[in-house]
């Protein structure tokens, strides 16, 4: 069966285009375009792994892994980051946060799909 991926992103464009790559790599593909809006799926539906922007407005990335890992329910769900935040301090930043793997806007296919590989439960 195929892992589910939740995918974050406020802009719809980004949010079609890591949908397409991942659906194309075999996995069930949801999105939200917020971070409130993610948390809400992430409860109802509890995916396998979570493609999340860090720059949003309401709640950001960062915060919405935060949220995931300090609730035991949804703790053990892998965060990914897309971002075009590309410095080492926001990296080092987001992986104190409970980000597994983090990935730099624009991404190319293989490099997103390889890092939703590498977290996967």
């Amino acid at each position: 069966m195929a892992k589910t991926v939740l995918v974050v992103d406020d802009m719809q464009s980004q949010l079609q285009l890591i949908s397409n790559y991942l659906s194309r790599a075999g996995y069930s593909v949801t999105t939200a375009d917020s971070g409130a809006v993610a948390l809400k799926k992430i409860k109802e539906s509890k995916p396998d792994i979570v493609v999340t922007d860090l720059v949003m407005p309401e709640l950001t990335g960062l915060e919405l892994c935060r949220e995931l890992k300090r609730t035991p329910e949804t703790a053990e769900i892998p965060v990914v980051a897309c971002t075009t935040k590309n410095r080492k301090m926001d990296q080092n930043w987001a992986k104190k946060q409970g980000v597994a793997a983090y990935v730099i806007k624009p991404c190319t296919e293989e490099q997103l799909v390889s890092a939703v590989r590498s977290v996967e439960p």
